[in-house]
């Protein structure tokens, strides 16, 4: 257990969702064990001990944006919730606790909405995300809500504008010392995969796996890649995390001709259509923030449409990347994203994130994945410049 802990609070310290010292984690074993933050484990532990759950983890967001979110609520609100794919799939909504409904019984606060829902902010302290079975279902939770609220606040300023005294600062702070430069200069790609065995392919999924997570381009187990190769699919499987897919990936008949594929990516079927209708070879999925939060900014007036991320049938565009609606399965993505990736090789999808393509190998897919990300990142930019400055 204690190398469960260690090793996703280095993944928090990875990417930079938590504050350095302000991290906890919390976890039933043959006795409680809690873990980094003396005040945060303290409560961690008190908190998970009222619950039938094996583990927790308290964390100190590295962005204010989720007291922002909290402190921005209506008065008589104790939810927030966000457009993103992950939050409609995982979450549902996310509650909060203000610091003036906060007293000492706010272990059994937690605790109890925490038996509803699989985490939840509590203003400035943190956010508490629980792990029914393991550490790392904790990490995945924490990693949703801090994507969530990454998306929905960004999001909120740009339609709405900064409300609270202390936003303007939190915002350059969050431009000049968080967001990073994004570039593949420093990447190697193997320039061709057509001839490669599955020792070599499944090699290079996982090399580039680990370059879209370290990159910041998709979060805890979100994402998928795939490659064609003589009729099979090699794809990750579900609930794998992209810099871990060594033993992760399964060979799937492209003609669905056998069971192989029952444990692999629940977009499987957008992927095969993609192949099929186009000459793509390699599929990269991630769900870079910026991407997400572009998608999400409709300007349609007066639209009868409610479900925009199920039942809009339009295609938008950000910059020259079709932007489609659709869910995951075979009546959504895999009917709405193949139609218009098979030329551009790259689209968006309404909320959830990025599709790239590549003829050879997956060179082509990245740099595109990192092209529409930066696009999307400047014309976010340019646009709460304009309107805020």
């Amino acid at each position: 257990m204690f190398d469960q802990i260690a090793k996703y609070t280095k993944k928090l310290l990875a990417d930079r969702s938590a504050s350095c010292n302000g991290i906890a984690f919390a976890a039933q074993d043959d006795v409680m064990i809690a873990e980094g933050s003396p005040a945060l484990g303290h409560l961690a532990g008190q908190v998970l001990s009222l619950l039938n759950a094996q583990a927790l983890v308290a964390a100190r967001p590295s962005l204010p944006f989720a007291d922002f979110l909290v402190r921005r609520s209506p008065v008589g609100e104790s939810l927030i919730l966000p457009g993103d794919t992950e939050t409609r799939t995982f979450l549902h909504d996310i509650p909060f606790i203000r610091k003036g409904e906060q007293s000492t019984d706010l272990p059994s606060r937690i605790v109890s909405l925490l038996k509803q829902r699989k985490g939840l902010l509590v203003e400035g302290v943190g956010i508490f995300a629980l792990g029914a079975m393991t550490v790392e279902q904790a990490y995945i939770n924490y990693s949703s809500i801090f994507h969530a609220t990454f998306v929905k606040y960004l999001l909120d300023i740009l339609r709405d504008g900064l409300l609270l005294a202390d936003e303007e600062q939190g915002l350059h702070d969050f431009r000049a010392n968080w967001l990073h430069p994004l570039s593949v200069a420093a990447l190697l790609f193997r320039p061709s995969l057509a001839l490669a065995d599955k020792h070599v392919i499944t090699e290079e999924m996982a090399t580039v796996g680990r370059y879209t997570v370290e990159c910041g381009l998709v979060d805890s187990c979100f994402g998928n890649i795939s490659c064609l190769s003589d009729d099979t699919i090699y794809i990750s499987q579900t609930g794998s995390s992209l810099d871990e897919l060594e033993g992760c990936i399964d060979p799937v008949p492209i003609d669905n001709s056998s069971t192989a594929g029952i444990t692999a990516s629940s977009e499987l079927p957008a992927h095969r259509r993609i192949y099929e209708t186009s000459s793509a070879r390699v599929i990269l999925h991630a769900h870079p923030k910026f991407a997400v939060i572009m998608s999400l900014l409709c300007e349609e007036q007066n639209c009868p449409i409610s479900d925009c991320w199920k039942e809009c049938s339009k295609i938008r565009f950000l910059g020259n990347t079709p932007l489609v609606a659709g869910e995951i399965g075979v009546g959504g993505l895999a009917r709405r994203v193949p139609p218009v990736i098979a030329g551009p090789g790259r689209a968006v999808v309404y909320g959830h994130g990025v599709f790239t393509t590549g003829k050879t190998g997956f060179a082509e897919a990245f740099h595109s994945l990192v092209e529409v990300e930066n696009w999307c990142r400047e014309e976010y930019f340019r646009r709460i410049d304009s309107k805020l400055f």
